[in-house]
């Protein structure tokens, strides 16, 4: 009798000792936030190229502008709620099965679905958290956020008068070394590689399931449309997160 892709991939996910995730925009779109890149995307309405890192810490405008976005973009964060994918993640972690989780994501979803801060990578930042860039104090977003909705149009750090900033890596500026790090280092360790959600089309990111597999990781992947790493991967199962990941958990012996 032959055995099905997720048959299958249940079973490598039961057998894994040192599971490593990692998740992209497509594990959110269920929870109503879009893939910025997509059709009706927030950079169909904005230019990306206006929203580098350069132009924010050189010209104020950008900063104004930055902000005036946020009043778009930052409610669907906040009022947005994990989906069965994000839960099924928590759940391989509850199992014991999880080395580590990687994500591109920034809006703690996975944090509020369960999963645990120390297995948590937030490669790209975290949308929840504003630092100035001077003093390098952390603010909440919340608190930064009501600022801006009361009417300031650029909010300063009030213990120093620096920038503030999002938490989260803009378009130009350097990705977070320790994060990166430990992303590669897990990579490097695991014997499964599940990728759920991720085009695969932005790096680093995209290069740590090619480093998982040529340290003999087994690669499985979760997504709707085709990524480059297709080819490397063991099993690869196209369909919705939250569906895929409820059918696969359903299948994993109990």
């Amino acid at each position: 009798m032959s055995v099905s892709p997720l048959e299958r991939a249940a079973a490598l996910l039961s057998e894994a000792k040192d599971l490593v995730i990692l998740t992209g925009a497509g594990i959110s779109t269920e929870s109503g936030i879009p893939d910025f890149r997509s059709p009706g995307g927030i950079w169909t309405k904005y230019d990306p190229n206006e929203f580098t890192y350069q132009n924010f810490v050189a010209n104020r405008a950008h900063r104004e502008r930055y902000w005036k976005m946020s009043l778009d973009i930052h409610p669907v964060f906040a009022n947005a709620e994990p989906n069965g994918a994000h839960h099924a993640v928590a759940d391989l972690e509850r199992r014991g099965r999880l080395r580590a989780l990687i994500t591109q994501n920034t809006h703690g979803l996975h944090q509020k679905a369960g999963s645990s801060p120390e297995k948590l990578i937030e490669i790209h930042g975290t949308a929840l958290e504003v630092v100035c860039l001077s003093c390098g104090e952390r603010l909440s977003r919340t608190e930064v956020q009501a600022r801006v909705e009361a009417g300031e149009a650029i909010p300063d750090c009030r213990s120093c008068g620096g920038i503030l900033k999002p938490a989260t890596i803009s378009f130009g500026q350097a990705m977070p070394e320790r994060e990166t790090a430990l992303a590669f280092d897990h990579a490097e360790h695991a014997d499964v590689f599940l990728v759920i959600g991720s085009s695969l089309a932005v790096r680093p990111a995209a290069d740590l399931p090619v480093y998982a597999v040529e340290a003999a990781a087994k690669l499985l992947i979760v997504n709707l449309t085709p990524t480059p790493c297709d080819r490397l991967a063991t099993i690869v199962l196209r369909g919705k997160a939250s569906e895929t990941m409820a059918a696969l958990l359903a299948a994993m012996p109990s």
